[in-house]
């Protein structure tokens, strides 16, 4: 098994010549110019997990790639085979369990959205999007949630603990490496009459 991580939620899996895209997101970077997938598959309607003016042209260049959703996503989604949790899919030859259902609490009255988790090969590897949703399967590989209005650290290291998978590739890390958007929702989530001001870092000369 081959991963190939595109940034924050986007991770390529490639099994036996088979290619499967999860999340190609706002906050992910050059996934546009892959070819010669075989599937793409979305977890939920978040922007960071999918970026509809970026998913159009990336379907058009990959003619053949089956894209499967959640049902909150359908909705603005091309030729979407809808998934829910409990189907069983085969793609290329690649087991996929869909699991889950719902995405973590984010935050105050941030409405509730589906959300479903993908299992390849019966437990080889797991993609849960934003949840903390635990297979039945033994995890080989887990894509581990990092950051988030929805989760602390602890959470994590709880999540990764609870798994106990045999590599934990850190994803969903995008809020933490650009302090803007780290920042930006912290503004969001603010109270009316608060100007949340970052203010610029001191930097010394070096003489």
């Amino acid at each position: 098994m081959k991963i190939t991580h595109f940034g924050h939620a986007c991770l390529l899996v490639e099994v036996d010549g088979t290619r499967i895209l999860f999340d190609p997101g706002t906050l992910s970077a050059d996934f546009e110019g892959l070819r010669d997938l075989d599937a793409i598959l979305v977890t939920h309607d978040h922007d960071d997990h999918l970026d509809f003016s970026r998913l159009l042209p990336l379907l058009a260049q990959n003619p053949d790639a089956v894209l499967m959703s959640d049902v909150g996503s359908a909705a603005q989604l091309p030729g979407v085979h809808v998934v829910r949790p409990g189907d069983h899919l085969d793609i290329g030859g690649v087991g996929v369990e869909v699991v889950g259902g719902a995405h973590e609490f984010v935050y105050l009255d941030v409405p509730d959205t589906p959300n479903v988790g993908y299992v390849l090969d019966s437990g080889a590897f797991f993609h849960p999007g934003d949840s903390f949703f635990i297979p039945d399967a033994s995890v080989d590989i887990l894509a581990l949630p990092t950051s988030g209005p929805w989760l602390r650290v602890s959470d994590a290291a709880d999540y990764v603990n609870a798994i106990s998978p045999r590599i934990a590739v850190p994803m969903h890390e995008a809020a933490l490496a650009d302090t803007g958007t780290h920042y930006g929702m912290l503004a969001a989530f603010s109270p009316d009459g608060t100007a949340f001001t970052p203010l610029e870092h001191a930097i010394p000369a070096l003489l």
